[in-house]
């Protein structure tokens, strides 16, 4: 998906901000598609700093976009679905300076999908000013280190990618074991 981009950016050099804007807005809508592959065509284009300003923008305006249409759509309906993530259930019920504490704390965590922290918000009490200040704050720090992840890895060599690669996979042996593990009995 990433080289898709990148050769939409090169064929349309004067629409790739907006191009990559509505990207990420598609991509942060739909919720569980990771944006890193838009992440790594704006670095490739634009550099990283370039890159790395048109992902934030991408990033925060894709939220907002997203906030408005779940709060508009979803509300009512769906607000019972997320009894199974305790920490989002708690953002549904939050207000004021917890809301805006609990987005926040959320999106800096680079593991929990953006999309669900945006939609437990959106389905919840907290007001769209501080849902769209705590979301763009919180995603600043993470938005860097994953730029600079993807940037370096760009840079790598094929054997540095290959024991990435191999080490990822160590990496998903090791929690898929541990999570399916039987309990051992004393």
């Amino acid at each position: 998906m990433q080289e898709t981009l990148f050769a939409l950016f090169q064929q349309h050099p004067g629409w790739a901000v907006a191009i990559s804007l509505l990207v990420s807005t598609l991509v942060a809508v739909l919720g569980l598609v990771p944006s890193v592959f838009v992440t790594a065509a704006n670095l490739a284009f634009f550099g990283f700093g370039g890159g790395l300003a048109v992902s934030f923008a991408g990033e925060a305006v894709g939220a907002v976009i997203s906030f408005l249409l779940y709060r508009r759509g979803f509300r009512q309906r769906t607000a019972a679905a997320l009894t199974r993530f305790p920490r989002l259930e708690r953002l549904t019920a939050a207000q004021g300076r917890e809301a805006f504490g609990l987005v926040l704390s959320l999106r800096l965590l680079p593991f929990v999908p953006s999309g669900l922290v945006t939609f437990a918000a959106a389905v919840g009490r907290i007001s769209t000013g501080s849902f769209i200040l705590a979301s763009t704050i919180g995603k600043a720090p993470a938005l860097v280190l994953e730029a600079y992840s993807v940037y370096e890895v760009g840079r790598f060599s094929g054997t540095g990618k290959v024991i990435l690669v191999l080490a990822a996979l160590a990496l998903l042996f090791f929690v898929i074991r541990k999570t399916f593990a039987q309990p051992s009995k004393p």
